[in-house]
């Protein structure tokens, strides 16, 4: 049984299976899976608990012995499973089928492990897990679901922001300062349960309580600025220069947006469909549907001087200098960045003038 995080509570209530796995790479929402089924488990009576750690060596005899042993102290026992590397082995791949099938009516297994990727979804352990019990995969929770996912946090504590416009800005503010880091973000939220009573929360309380907190993935770069969300990018490549991240991978996932979108547009120029083209581009999930967009506004001659702007770019953070582009590598960055936000943007109706913010003044400004 395949199971969201915001179903477990309601299965929970009905009563509980004797087999969960837990998965994923959110660890806020990780921890609070396991946390309500231990609960649930301690309130059916499952009061006595063993965790086994897999790591080197790890004896899978051990772990199917427990499962087999009745407790002299309680009648019903609570074991967790933690893999952290999500690979079992061929020992402990054979181990989890043998347990999954002889699973014990007095003990409910809970197994944690991390995101996995699609070969070891595919493993026989994992499917013997999937088929046993319930599967529960945690996601992380993307930006456009953020607010969201605040209002509702916000609404379990008894506070909320204002109506209409002025909440949204508020809930936008509250993202934009916790992108990427869930489990800072629901300490921010307990930190408001604690410095304001229930009720409305005014902008001003959650600006001047809310910390900058946010973390931002290079990968995810690219889909921000594939979705025109100028000021979006401009906030990630400030933290992600803030952070550390190596300018190099910064250029690499822009430039390999650039290459890709050059190759499905060439593809379609030779007669390939569209679906075609993205296949053999290797264009899956959220970038696919980004790619889709995109692509009508873009013209073989934007990409080509896109594709030498990304090769000016890679010069310049390897040392090299350009007399019409910034010497500092994150400048270019961030001209290249807007070059691509600018391209992909579709044009201002007939007659009407840019706006104050348009990207290619932001990119001509970055030089």
């Amino acid at each position: 049984m395949q199971l969201r995080a915001e179903q477990l509570p309601a299965h929970l209530a009905r009563g509980l299976q004797r087999l969960y796995t837990v998965f994923g790479d959110e660890p806020l929402l990780a921890q609070e899976a396991g946390d309500a089924i231990r609960a649930a488990a301690r309130a059916a009576g499952y009061t006595e608990r063993k965790v086994f750690a897999v790591g080197a060596h790890f004896d899978w005899s051990g772990l199917l012995g427990a499962a087999q042993a009745m407790s002299l102290f309680a009648e019903r026992q609570l074991i967790e499973i933690r893999i952290p590397n999500g690979k079992p082995g061929k020992d402990g791949s054979e181990a989890l089928q043998r347990y999954c099938s002889h699973l014990a009516d007095d003990v409910v297994t809970v197994v944690h492990l991390p995101k996995l990727d699609r070969q070891q979804l595919q493993g026989a352990w994992f499917g013997a897990l999937d088929q046993a019990g319930v599967v529960l995969q945690v996601m992380p929770v993307e930006r456009r679901a953020l607010p969201t996912w605040i209002a509702q946090r916000l609404a379990a504590q008894h506070q909320r922001v204002a109506e209409g416009e002025v909440g949204q800005q508020t809930l936008a503010f509250f993202a934009d300062r916790t992108e990427g880091n869930l489990l800072a973000a629901h300490q921010e939220l307990q930190k408001l349960a604690l410095l304001f009573p229930p009720g409305e929360l005014a902008f001003e309380q959650v600006e001047s309580a809310v910390l900058n907190v946010a973390r931002y993935d290079v990968f995810k770069l690219g889909e921000a600025v594939l979705s025109g969300q100028t000021a979006r990018v401009l906030r990630m490549l400030d933290g992600l220069r803030a952070e550390g991240e190596a300018a190099v991978l910064v250029h690499w996932s822009l430039a390999e947006d650039i290459r890709g979108l050059k190759r499905v547009k060439d593809a379609q120029a030779q007669g390939r469909p569209l679906p075609m083209a993205l296949r053999e581009a290797r264009v899956w999930g959220q970038k696919e549907r980004l790619f889709e967009r995109v692509l009508p506004l873009l013209d073989p001659q934007q990409l080509a001087h896109l594709v030498e702007a990304a090769s000016i770019c890679d010069g310049i953070i390897k040392g090299l200098k350009h007399p019409l582009w910034p010497l500092e590598p994150w400048q270019a960055l961030t001209r290249l960045a807007l070059m691509l936000v600018q391209a992909t943007l579709p044009l201002p109706p007939r007659g009407k003038a840019p706006g104050p913010c348009n990207p290619l003044r932001l990119a001509l400004e970055a030089r």
